[in-house]
């Protein structure tokens, strides 16, 4: 699996938006551009896949802009990514099937499709909320400095 910086600039915009969901307002993407140091222009086509994702819907006008479609809480890293990435999950190229096909098929199931299913697991096991009360607890951990 690798994740694009479009994947990865969705994941952190998605963050940004899930940190404010609870004011209900809509925020603008030059807002989150200047927050996150991320091109304006770049961020408008990944918000573009994003609304087309189902992850985001967008309002206009003076007070318009983007808004999470769902509660943090039921938005995985799995469907931001999956909005975005077009191959998220890539089939494993070939290596041996012409000579030794019993190899290339164990190497499948055994390894390639093992990993991409735990990785599968593990970001529909992570959501915005979880990402937004991480980086919540980092932000208050930034302050202190231990000393032994």
């Amino acid at each position: 699996m690798r994740v694009s910086a479009k994947g990865r600039y969705a994941l952190a915009a998605a963050i940004s938006l899930a940190e404010n969901y609870d004011n209900g307002e809509c925020i603008t993407v030059i807002s989150i551009s200047e927050k996150l140091g991320i091109s304006k222009i770049y961020l408008e086509q990944v918000f573009s896949l994003l609304k087309r994702g189902g992850i985001v819907i967008s309002e206009k006008g003076a007070q318009g802009g983007y808004q999470l479609a769902r509660i943090p809480r039921l938005i995985t890293v799995l469907d931001v990514l999956s909005a975005v990435e077009l191959a998220l999950f890539e089939q494993t190229e070939e290596t041996v099937n012409k000579k030794a096909p019993e190899i290339e098929s164990v190497m499948k199931a055994m390894v390639f499709d093992s990993i991409d299913s735990a990785v599968k697991d593990v970001l529909e096991q992570i959501t915005l909320e979880d990402l937004v009360n991480r980086a919540e607890e980092q932000k208050k951990n930034q302050g202190f400095m231990y000393f032994i």
